[in-house]
């Protein structure tokens, strides 16, 4: 019998010689960085721990550029951000116990986003584990069931040769759809002891493609091709399959209308005659999209936000085009395709006839035209405005990351995001804290463009410390926080369902005297002044905060 190792990874010269003469002075910890290096990794980023010191090392006697953040759920958010502006797996480096469980909200957020981290975190010696020796510091009896119900899938090392192995499965893990963050376990022995292994070459750990099968494509194209009122939902999917071209010759080749979700923002073209934009929570949408015969919903499960909170019920035939098996058909009954989204809708492009319709972008106009009478009769003109200046003052390329705040809300609805990948927000898991250190993340990833982080006085409290950090690696970070006193979106839902809030008010510090402190500079701006003083802040090089006193209100949703 014999084998074709023409496709394996083949040794240079150099490489082979280092193979058996591997330098003095390296550990486990220097298998873990050389093992990211050889899959790739060219930033990593973390917070050391007592445990994880074997890691930190050997990032001295590595290429690895590092980003350190001062939480770990903010390097999580960090990391989050990098996977998703790179499509690139972020490493994340994590100690043991508080260490590892402080990263568990930000794994969440990447979870519900699909953003591919992959987090390594040390572990108590080996004598401590399964049942040995107890009273380590750090020690938690199974920490591995933390994080397994938030994570993609969990990998455990004990000894030094599994290392690469575990590293790589991970890898891959992380970058088959859907995207997601990992975990990776290392005791803390095992990182600290010396090891003779050879250096750790590179490896290959492609993830396994997933295509739709063929029978669901040619039942798919013959239904959106002989539909009457087709209509497309556009997901997260495909902003991270990277499909949003594909979506847009699908589209104009059927003449379907297309709402982008939330999560799905900048997949498909906001001034398009067949642009729906984003209005979810918003009856006229829901019912269009009621009356479409045939509904295709790409990389999304509809859930919460893109159902209008469960009150879509869709009257036509469903096909959903989505790559987490788990969401298949989950909220709807459809025809439903297993596969990532570029692949399906590549297929999908060669299978449909081309569906002639005049009427499409006037039934699109006439939507839209109602969505804004409703919202013109709310009297929100300064929350127009000062979303209008924010799109003014950011350019089109560069990245914004928005926390859960009353202006991201808006955003989510009303914000053109111009070009794919390029707004992101923590609607995936919901939680606080996440703008800042995201847009740290996505500025590590490209230095070079200025990126938009937008919080609220009370989810900035969560990551001010990371301004350190933004100023310590001289990042391109404009934060722009809008004060409202404390929790803005709470305090409306609470007065709306009891008539008065509690535990939403907020004593807050002098943010532009607490930015100059970290030695960022800082400007106090008015709704007049914000699209100019935004402007000024992105252009200048390093980080900047923007501070804008200003108690914004929320459009009113409707679900029936």
């Amino acid at each position: 019998m014999s084998h074709d190792h023409d496709d394996r990874p083949q040794l240079t010269p150099a490489q082979a010689e280092a193979a058996l003469n591997p330098p003095p002075g390296r550990n486990g910890g220097d298998l873990v960085v050389e093992s990211l290096q050889g899959l790739g990794a060219t930033t990593v980023f973390g917070l050391p721990g007592q445990h994880a010191l074997g890691m930190f090392d050997a990032l001295r006697r590595s290429s690895l550029s590092y980003v350190g953040l001062r939480v770990e759920n903010n390097a999580g958010f960090a990391a989050d951000a990098y996977g998703r502006i790179t499509g690139e797996v972020a490493p994340l480096l994590l100690s043991t116990g508080p260490g590892a469980l402080t990263s568990l909200a930000a794994l969440q957020e990447a979870a519900a986003a699909s953003a591919p981290v992959l987090a390594i975190s040390s572990q108590i010696p080996t004598a401590g584990l399964g049942g040995g020796r107890h009273g380590y510091l750090h020690e938690l009896r199974d920490q591995q069931a933390s994080v397994r119900d938030i994570v993609k899938s969990v990998h455990t090392v004990r000894t030094a040769s599994q290392i690469p192995s575990a590293i790589a499965a991970a890898w891959e893990s992380a970058l088959t759809a859907p995207h997601g963050p990992v975990w990776v376990e290392i005791p803390q022995d095992v990182l600290l002891a010396e090891t003779v292994l050879p250096v750790v070459s590179p490896m290959d750990a492609t993830p396994r493609e997933l295509y739709p099968r063929p029978e669901l494509t040619v039942a798919a194209a013959h239904l959106l091709s002989n539909a009457e009122r087709p209509a497309i939902i556009a997901g997260g999917g495909v902003v991270r399959s990277d499909a949003s071209g594909k979506l847009l010759a699908l589209a104009e080749r059927i003449n379907a209308p297309v709402v982008t979700t939330f999560g799905g923002k900048g997949a498909f073209p906001w001034e398009h005659p067949l642009s729906l934009r984003s209005w979810l929570e918003d009856r006229h949408t829901t019912d269009f999209l009621e009356s479409a015969d045939v509904l295709l919903v790409v990389g999304s499960g509809l859930g919460e936000l893109s159902s209008n909170y469960h009150t879509f019920r869709p009257r036509g035939r469903v096909v959903q085009i989505e790559a987490d098996a788990g969401k298949l058909e989950s909220n709807h009954p459809g025809l439903g395709i297993h596969s990532d989204a570029r692949e399906a809708l590549a297929d999908l492009l060669e299978a449909v006839e081309e569906r002639p319709d005049q009427d499409a972008p006037e039934r699109v106009r006439t939507v839209l035209e109602k969505v804004r009478a409703r919202i013109d009769a709310q009297d929100l003109t300064l929350e127009q405005q000062v979303l209008a200046s924010v799109r003014e003052a950011l350019p089109d390329a560069s990245p914004s990351f928005w926390d859960m705040t009353i202006l991201a809300y808006w955003a989510w609805s009303a914000f053109d995001a111009r070009r794919p990948n390029t707004m992101h927000s923590a609607q995936g898991a919901g939680g606080l804290g996440y703008g800042f250190p995201a847009a740290v993340g996505a500025a590590a990833a490209d230095p070079t463009t200025p990126v938009l982080a937008v919080s609220g006085d009370g989810g900035a409290m969560y990551s001010i410390a990371e301004l350190a950090t933004a100023r310590q690696y001289g990042l391109p970070v404009t934060w722009l926080i809008v004060d409202d006193g404390g929790y803005g979106i709470l305090r409306e839902y609470m007065t709306g369902a009891f008539g008065e809030a509690t535990a939403t008010e907020l004593a807050r510090p002098d943010f532009v005297a607490l930015a100059e402190s970290f030695g960022v500079p800082g400007v106090r701006t008015t709704p007049e002044s914000l699209a100019a003083d935004l402007a000024k802040a992105l252009a200048e090089p390093g980080p900047s905060v923007v501070v804008l006193p200003a108690l914004l209100r929320m459009f009113e949703p409707t679900h029936l």
